[in-house]
């Protein structure tokens, strides 16, 4: 739990120097990425567990990489970039969400990729959802995956995938006896 928090404040932290590099309030930062003032506060402030759609609309608003605000490093490969397994810059978010960054050091890729490990829930827990200005793709591993959508449900199983307009409140949780292992890319 610590390491988590830790890893919070130095997003957070990271976040804050950005916004003074900008030199924006709070309230213009938070109208630019569309959250509540109090809400982009407490996100800065470390108090607040920070999604991860929250981080790709800030990169995308303020024309930085999301790589640099999760790792406090900016990509640099031009070409190519290899990310070994289990070696990409990684994010937790919440006690059941595991991200991984798949871009290594690509320069300004054109998308998001992540490989994200979620532990799986009872089927009654209800969807955490949220928004970033981008269309995404899931495709599933393996496991077992609700995804809610602008209030419709699917369930999608190995092998299965989905491609959305992530403009919606949309939510993902892991159901059934197995953690969820799947490949998400927001473009």
């Amino acid at each position: 739990m610590g390491n988590r928090l830790n890893e919070i404040k130095e997003v957070s932290e990271r976040l804050r120097g950005l916004r003074d590099a900008l030199d924006l309030s709070v309230a213009e930062a938070a109208a630019r990425v569309k959250v509540s003032e109090e809400q982009y506060a407490s996100y800065e402030s470390g108090e607040a567990d920070i999604p991860m759609s929250f981080l790709w609309n800030v990169a995308h608003s303020f024309g930085v990489e999301m790589t640099a605000l999760i790792s406090g490093s900016s990509n640099r490969q031009v070409a190519y970039s290899v990310v070994r397994k289990g070696k990409g810059i990684a994010v937790n978010r919440g006690n059941n969400y595991h991200y991984q960054s798949l871009t290594g050091v690509f320069k300004n890729p054109k998308g998001s990729p992540f490989y994200v490990t979620a532990e799986p829930k009872s089927e009654g827990t209800p969807f955490h959802l949220n928004t970033h200005e981008s269309e995404e793709l899931d495709f599933v591993i393996e496991g077992t995956v609700d995804i809610c959508i602008d209030g419709k449900m699917e369930r999608l199983e190995a092998g299965d995938s989905i491609y959305f307009d992530a403009r919606r409140p949309h939510g993902l949780k892991a159901v059934g006896e197995t953690v969820a292992k799947l490949i998400s890319i927001a473009f």
